[in-house]
């Protein structure tokens, strides 16, 4: 850790935040926001693309994994380019390809029916979301230990707060019979003007330590990168990271479709299902701060993964009443805190955060990327609703990996230590 930035200490003995990190901290919550309303939205219109472009589930799944590429393809030097450029170019440049790559997608759709001109767009927006992903965490995760708490959650709860403004927005949409191209190319053009307002508040790249990154070199650039892909903890996190995008990603994905295949509901209804998915995403994420704070990591992650997995179940067995309602909720609360608690688990040492970040989500979106194709080959032979039941099925063994989220011990490295600083786990 940089001989400037201490440590998150117990937020009674904190001093008192500068107005700068405050500032930082609204400018990190609008690009969380809107990068959340962008995903949401092209994901709520889902429904409408597939009968627009006449696909089945395993040709829709393979549509998906453009995005996935995208992204996957951009995340491994993400980490380089954020070092390189600073959190605050990097989110801009990035969100330019997304809304670019968003309205393309749309226009497509609409304009072209071609599923092939539609998954360039999808592509340009993965890559364009997969390195604003990685910068808006590094960026959160340096807000993070300046106010002395936990709060990328909630950074996180603010990005499933925009998706559900996508969800409300596109289940209004598909009720209304608003051409897709049009939907998407508003919602592209606020998104982009938001985010270069946001990134603007962003902490002065010289006060973090991605700042101090920026004066290595390519080559020890590349090396540190390297060196990261052999730690051990870095990789487990990402492996339980993988596990956790699934579980979100799949509902993503899947859920309005499986409802509206499944369940026989209206494409509306499938959206104003995902609503409840992210609805639960963002209640999780923002009292998940207070229980990560109070309990520590690990006890709060086996709770919310179990919780998960029984929210899945009852979505998926419990036909398309009550119960399967609140087993959607459930299953969004519990897979609300893994994605952002491995970032900040990534993140605990600030030098190395960038390049950790990086290939935590290298191979969390790797569930991105597999997980579309898998899941809609699946759905072809057992129907898409029932393909879900992989995603409690993962779950379980996945408790296995939680311990490795606490933080290094002192003499591990210079991170944050066990029982201070953000979801410090005293055990």
């Amino acid at each position: 850790m940089s001989a400037t930035t201490a440590s998150p200490a117990d937020p009674a003995a904190a001093p008192a935040v500068p107005r700068a990190v405050r500032v930082a901290r609204n400018g990190v919550a609008v690009v969380f926001t809107l990068n959340g309303l962008a995903v949401a939205t092209w994901f709520s219109r889902v429904p409408a693309a597939r009968e627009a472009l006449e696909l089945s589930a395993g040709r829709l799944g393979l549509l998906l994994l453009a995005m996935s590429a995208g992204a996957l393809l951009a995340m491994p030097t993400a980490g380089l380019v954020v070092q390189r450029l600073g959190t605050a170019r990097s989110v801009r440049l990035a969100t330019l390809v997304v809304a670019l790559g968003l309205a393309w997608a749309g226009l497509a759709t609409g304009l072209t029916g071609s599923a092939i001109a539609v998954a360039v767009g999808l592509f340009a927006f993965g890559y364009g979301s997969g390195t604003c992903d990685v910068a808006m965490n590094v960026e959160g995760a340096a807000v993070e230990r300046r106010l002395g708490r936990t709060i990328l959650p909630r950074f996180h709860a603010a990005w499933s707060l925009g998706s559900v403004a996508g969800a409300g927005l596109g289940a209004g949409a598909a009720r209304l019979d608003v051409p897709v191209g049009a939907h998407l190319a508003v919602i592209a053009v606020l998104v982009l003007a938001g985010t270069l307002y946001g990134a603007k508040l962003f902490l002065p790249a010289a006060e973090t330590g991605v700042g101090a990154a920026t004066q290595a070199g390519p080559a020890e650039r590349r090396g540190a990168l390297l060196a990261v892909w052999r730690e051990p903890r870095t990789l487990l996190i990402g492996l339980l990271v993988l596990v956790m995008a699934f579980t979100e990603g799949s509902a993503n994905d899947w859920l309005a479709v499986a409802f509206v295949d499944g369940h026989d509901l209206s494409e509306a209804a499938g959206a104003a299902v995902f609503g409840v998915f992210v609805a639960g995403m963002t209640l999780g994420r923002t009292a998940g701060t207070i229980a990560l704070d109070r309990w520590g990591r690990v006890r709060v992650l086996i709770a919310t993964i179990l919780l998960a997995a029984v929210g899945a179940a009852l979505a998926i067995l419990a036909g398309s009443g009550p119960v399967a309602i609140v087993g959607v909720a459930l299953w969004g609360i519990g897979a609300s805190l893994g994605f952002p608690v491995g970032m900040s688990a990534a993140a605990d040492e600030e030098e190395k955060a960038a390049v950790r970040v990086s290939v935590v989500a290298v191979i969390g979106y790797t569930a991105f990327l597999g997980g579309p194709p898998l899941l809609g080959m699946l759905g072809d032979r057992v129907g898409i609703l029932h393909a879900l039941l992989v995603v409690p099925l993962l779950l379980v063994p996945a408790l296995a990996l939680v311990p490795v989220m606490r933080p290094p011990r002192p003499g591990d490295t210079a991170a944050t230590r066990p029982g201070h600083g953000p979801s410090g786990d005293q055990s």
